[in-house]
């Protein structure tokens, strides 16, 4: 009996010690994952960097524009009141007009004051003498009453304006202080960020950053299908090697969307602010259409743009301590536009 019970142990025990060993191994293998180098470390924080500079940009291009209502909105609030003022003046003045002849004995009923001329009257030529004087305090009577409703109507349109004025002077105000506690929150956060930059930056080899520093090669001779674009290429490989800033826009210095914007402005070309912005202007353009020039866009939501070159490349500035360079497309592409 004995025995045959550590024959089982033996012929189960051990093979299923094994497998148990063999998956845990795997197990292991599997879940090990390579550690990030420092340079890698440093990238990822600096992307993270990158997209909270490019919000904290947006919010603040949301902030001028909710400022720029509110100047407007005062703009019109202060000319309907001058509008309404002026109005109201010409409805007090057109309504003693009115009231003067509502009040004269003739603006009764025009067929009595026509009989009433006709019977005192000595001549047919009296009658009719009176009866077209009747006429012309009757046309009279008419203008005054239209031009007092004319410059009722004036009165109300502008008090109207005025009322819809101050309604948007007090919803651009109530936005204005919503963008503005949310920059401040913005900018905490991009103000951590950078000092957690700055602390991993320690970790970094002199061949890390040589690697920032690489530009990617010789600047390449980049043929694009138009003007406009043939020049915002040329200004942008011309600042190649140029840093990486938070919020610059040059000509020494170049945050991602910044390079887009001061390269498309050498050409004539004016582009919104920030790389979420800059992906909803000109025209959608699938990717195996790509061109020179075209703006070509990551993540999700749009965080990074660069610049298509062909073949493949494109120049940008990718993020803090790096520079401007060339570079093949990257990973999480979102898509590309022309402007």
């Amino acid at each position: 009996m004995n025995s045959r019970k550590h024959g089982t142990r033996r012929r189960w025990g051990w093979p299923l010690v094994l497998a148990v060993v063999v998956a845990g191994a795997a197990g292991a293998t599997a879940s090990a994952a390579p550690e990030p180098t420092p340079l890698e470390k440093y990238r990822e924080l600096s992307q993270q960097a990158e997209k909270l500079s490019q919000d904290l940009l947006g919010a603040q291009a949301d902030l001028d524009a909710k400022q720029a209502d509110l100047a407007r909105a005062g703009q019109d609030l202060a000319a309907a009141k001058d509008t309404g003022a002026k109005a109201a003046g010409e409805q007090q003045r057109h309504q003693v007009d009115v009231d003067r002849f509502a009040g004269a004995a003739f603006t009764g009923n025009s067929e009595l004051n026509r009989l009433s001329a006709l019977l005192s009257g000595e001549s047919i030529a009296d009658y009719l003498q009176r009866s077209s004087a009747l006429d012309v305090v009757a046309a009279k009577q008419q203008a005054a009453l239209d031009t007092l409703a004319d410059a009722t109507h004036a009165a109300n349109d502008a008090t109207a304006k005025a009322a819809d004025a101050e309604h948007r002077a007090q919803a651009a105000r109530d936005a204005a202080a919503r963008l503005k506690s949310d920059i401040q929150a913005r900018q905490h956060s991009l103000d951590d960020q950078m000092r957690r930059l700055e602390a991993a930056a320690g970790d970094l080899t002199s061949a890390d950053r040589a690697a920032q520093h690489d530009e990617g090669g010789d600047p390449p001779d980049v043929r694009a299908p138009a003007g406009a674009a043939q020049a915002a290429v040329d200004a942008a490989l011309s600042r190649l090697g140029k840093p990486y800033q938070t919020g610059a826009t040059g000509p020494n210095a170049f945050d991602c969307s910044g390079l887009m914007l001061w390269a498309y402005a050498k050409a004539g070309v004016s582009l919104p602010r920030t790389s979420r912005a800059q992906s909803a202007f000109g025209t959608a353009i699938p990717r195996d259409q790509l061109q020179p020039g075209d703006l070509v866009f990551y993540y999700s939501p749009v965080s990074h743009v660069g610049m298509y070159l062909g073949n493949g490349k494109m120049v940008h500035a990718p993020d803090t301590g790096d520079v401007v360079k060339i570079s093949p497309l990257q990973s999480q592409y979102a898509g590309a536009r022309r402007p």
